[in-house]
């Protein structure tokens, strides 16, 4: 399977809009957001000029089926979060969670350098939650009916992995190395 995480262009924004707007997709997001190829632009715009994220589209065997991000970087606490989705639903349950969760680990570790990632997630995701534990991130905390969503209140599990755990372990695992264009 080739994977490849690449650079959001223009051109992907309808998509990307299209994905964000999709129940599916927007039941683990914090928002649901009523987007429009205005508001599309203005992202992009604000996401590159922002060194405190980056964005990719998920790539496989040339396409687009996703993003994936990196949030909240924080160089002086070497420290950041992550999240993705995928948004062509055809893709879930064929195993790209386990090459998406070890190359970022190693791109957060190795290239970028950080010491720890951390990811936020609602507590009734727990297959999201288990698939985070299967490679080392460890439940941190509960914040409880901490987003308002949908006329209910939502408890969020905080979970995180560092480097040194990753360098521990990351040997026990067999993944595709997969390109993330820089």
């Amino acid at each position: 399977m080739g994977i490849r995480l690449i650079k959001i262009e223009e051109a992907d924004l309808y998509q990307i809009m299209e994905w964000r707007m999709k129940p599916e997709v927007t039941n683990n997001m914090y928002t649901d957001p009523k987007l429009n190829m205005n508001l599309q632009k203005k992202w992009l715009q604000s996401i590159k000029k922002d060194n405190t994220v980056r964005y990719w589209m998920i790539e496989i065997d040339k396409e687009k089926i996703g993003v994936i991000n990196l949030c909240d970087i924080d160089f002086k606490n070497q420290r950041c979060y992550w999240a993705y989705y995928i948004g062509n639903t055809s893709f879930r349950g064929r195993g790209i969670a386990t090459a998406l969760e070890c190359n970022i680990y190693d791109y957060v570790f190795q290239t970028m350098e950080l010491n720890k990632l951390c990811c936020e997630v609602f507590a009734f995701n727990e297959k999201v939650i288990s698939i985070h534990k299967k490679f080392g991130s460890e439940v941190e905390g509960t914040l409880k009916q901490h987003i308002y969503k949908n006329g209910e209140f939502y408890d969020i599990v905080c979970m995180g992995i560092t480097k040194e755990k990753w360098s521990k372990i990351k040997n026990t695992y067999d993944y595709e190395k997969i390109e993330i264009e820089s």
